[in-house]
């Protein structure tokens, strides 16, 4: 098994912002990455449909002998996770706003927090956020369009900053001093982000986190595969590849 892939599935390409965090972390690791481009966004589907979605990639990534999964996807994550748990017996890592680290170093008190609305909405994401975010202001903004436009490949196009714009003014009125992306697709708008925030405000994304638990689950399982060989890399499209090619250049 420890030859075996980790698999990675996303609503599309941003949850190639994950891979990239896994790749680095361990570069020796075969990997095969799913973009369900055809059916992004997620965020604006039913639960039912997001977890018939996330059944049929997981299928998909099995048929093929990964590992262990990771659910690079936020609104997969907190509204299908569960169910994958409880269906399949390979280990499962989801993915998840990093709301926690942003609290904890928070000064102002307040934070901001861009997602889709099925990651915001979804039980899950206020389960979690509950019990550590009562003397919070959170201010929380569904990115509404700008996924669409990253699997466009349209990272730098005026409708997205426009779009930005938007989302963060409510934010910046709040006095965040933290801004968390809720998105995989979002890691990829840092550098506009960072053109329009102040200097104080940091951005937190999850990537580097999701990367570390993967390392230590395949550890603990003793599934690390040895550091010989080459990585077998394949990414899987639906759709498209031309914002794929874009985005993973380097690797491709």
């Amino acid at each position: 098994m420890n030859n075996n892939p980790i698999g990675l599935f996303d609503s599309g390409v941003g949850g190639t912002s994950i891979w990239k965090e896994i790749h680095q972390l361990l570069p020796y690791e075969n990997t095969i990455y799913l973009a369900d481009s055809l059916n992004a966004p997620y965020g604006y589907k039913s639960k039912e449909e997001i977890i018939s979605l996330s059944l049929k990639n997981t299928e998909l990534l099995l048929e093929k002998g990964c590992k262990i999964i990771v659910v690079a996807c936020n609104t997969a994550t907190t509204n299908a996770i569960t169910v994958l748990r409880e269906r399949f017996r390979v280990p499962f890592i989801g993915i998840e706003p990093a709301i926690k680290p942003a609290v904890l170093q928070s000064k102002t008190k307040s934070i901001g927090i861009l997602a889709t609305k099925g990651t915001l909405n979804s039980e899950l994401f206020s389960l979690a956020t509950k019990d550590f975010t009562k003397d919070i202001m959170m201010t929380e903004v569904i990115g509404e369009g700008l996924v669409p436009l990253i699997e466009e490949g349209a990272l730098l196009s005026p409708e997205i900053s426009s779009l930005l714009e938007k989302f963060l003014k409510p934010m910046l009125k709040n006095n965040i001093d933290h801004l968390v992306l809720g998105c995989s697709h979002y890691p990829y708008l840092i550098p506009q982000l960072t053109n329009l925030l102040p200097n104080h405000i940091k951005i937190i994304d999850s990537g580097e986190a999701v990367a570390k638990q993967t390392k230590s689950i395949l550890l603990k399982k003793n599934l690390l595969r040895e550091a010989s060989n080459q990585p077998i890399i394949q990414f899987i499209t639906n759709s498209s590849d031309i914002t794929l090619k874009l985005l993973l250049k380097k690797y491709l």
